[in-house]
């Protein structure tokens, strides 16, 4: 309550009723360290005092943290040009909300200073190009962070992200709601409140919240591919499915397009028509905007029509991305295991597998994959060990849990067998739980051992 109130005041530069919401904050105790940023966003909107100094209050804790990135994004609001390579460095540390804040402290600034917004824009991501073109064609760029409710509404989408990593779900999705209200044309408020919104099983509030980023904002492909990703785990899929088509089929539809097509088609079962999407996104890719390593892409491909049971394309494709990314663990435990659950080329399968989990030890679904190899081959004591240890790592893996199964009843362990195909059981579905329901009831035959 005390943030939607200094929220409102700060939206009516209501500076007298805002300081009273500050310092009941700073009383209260529980958020006292978000007040440097607060009061620093108070004194540049009032023009009472330095905020600066304000955000210098801020020494330890996460206040500091908070401090120093909203330190050059204020310098940006008050036209200080040495803001533009703070920002730069506190970009190149904030991961993934590093673009966001590049375009955010470039917006601020692009109006009297395009040089400077554009040494802002450095990278490759999409939403980096996309601020480029604009400003390069003298567009307006939105999101600026350069109002006390702008400035608040991105310290509190921040927070809300925080929180949410300690299981605050709730608090973390209201405070991400207010940060909408305080700012509306910052396109990351609306995605980080459609995530926890979704979380909370809220799909529907979560789908409309993402109308409001615009097609033209630097992050609207973000978030078109958050809103089909939604309607999927919604279980809209058909609407999905449209989505995902209309954008593909659309004359600058990049390869990002394409996967995301294909993402959806393998969702509905549709692994041939996905193979397809991603055999186009290997076309239309562009080394130097491409956001998927090619390799990445003949992955996906090759995964797609071993689940459209077409192996010999699957084996052309992912050996294609092994000539590419010979080093990628995930590249080779795929090949090496689509031939050891085929039995064909034992030795080489097995040699790949060994890579992988040389590269990744600690990859449970690696492991496994080691772990079934070796039993197969007649190691059966160290192939259950390594199978015990990929259920350990990932104990509601279905296939993990049949493997260790399957290798406890050849083994004599039957007990300890139908333990493993129960725990399995749990999330199979189809044919995998009409096979384990099988071997629960009446043991393991040939026709049922798993691949």
């Amino acid at each position: 309550m005390r943030f939607l109130l200094l929220g409102d005041a700060f939206r009516n530069r209501d500076w007298r009723a805002a300081q009273v919401q500050i310092d009941a904050i700073e009383r209260d105790r529980l958020f006292a360290f978000a007040t440097p940023v607060l009061r620093a966003w108070l004194a540049y909107g009032s023009r009472r005092g330095d905020p600066i100094t304000e955000l210098g209050r801020a020494t330890e804790g996460p206040a500091a943290g908070y401090a120093a990135e909203h330190r050059p994004l204020i310098l940006l609001a008050q036209g200080r040009r040495e803001g533009v390579d703070e920002l730069g460095r506190v970009a190149q540390s904030a991961g993934p909300r590093g673009p966001r804040l590049r375009i955010a402290g470039a917006a601020a600034i692009a109006r009297r200073d395009r040089e400077a917004a554009l040494t802002l824009l450095q990278g490759d991501a999409p939403s980096i190009r996309i601020a480029r073109e604009r400003i390069a064609q003298r567009q307006e760029l939105p999101g600026a962070i350069d109002s006390p409710a702008a400035g608040m509404g991105e310290f509190l989408v921040r927070l809300s992200i925080d929180l949410n990593s300690n299981e605050l779900a709730s608090v973390s999705a209201t405070l991400a709601r207010l940060a909408t209200w305080l700012a509306p044309e910052n396109s990351e408020t609306w995605m980080v409140a459609a995530e926890l919104a979704a979380r909370q099983d809220r799909h529907d509030a979560a789908i409309a919240m993402l109308a409001n980023v615009p097609a033209g904002d630097p992050f609207a492909a973000v978030a078109r591919d958050q809103r089909i990703r939604l309607l999927v785990d919604g279980d809209d899929k058909t609407e999905a499915l449209r989505e995902a088509e209309a954008a593909a089929a659309l004359q600058t539809a990049g390869a990002a397009d394409q996967v995301r097509l294909g993402e959806v088609l393998m969702s509905l079962d549709r692994p041939a028509d996905a193979a397809g999407a991603f055999a186009r996104a290997i076309a239309v890719r562009d080394d130097a905007t491409s956001n998927y390593p090619e390799w990445t892409l003949w992955l996906m491909r090759g995964g797609a029509h071993d689940e459209a049971g077409q192996w010999p394309e699957a084996r052309a494709a992912l050996e294609r991305a092994y000539s590419l990314a010979p080093d990628q663990p995930l590249v080779l435990n795929y090949l090496g295991y689509a031939q050891l659950s085929r039995r064909e080329n034992m030795l080489e399968a097995e040699r790949l597998i060994r890579e992988a989990h040389r590269r990744a030890p600690d990859n449970a679904a690696i492991t496994d994959s080691l772990g079934w190899a070796l039993f197969l081959k007649g190691e059966r004591a160290e192939g259950i060990t390594l199978l015990e240890q990929a259920v350990q790592g990932a104990p509601a893996d279905t296939e993990i849990n049949e493997h260790l199964g399957d290798a406890y009843y050849t083994v004599g362990r039957r007990a300890e067998a139908r333990y493993a195909w129960r725990a399995a059981r749990v999330y199979a579905e189809g044919d995998d739980a009409t096979r384990l329901d099988a071997k629960i009831t009446q043991g393991m035959t040939p026709e049922l051992a798993a691949r």
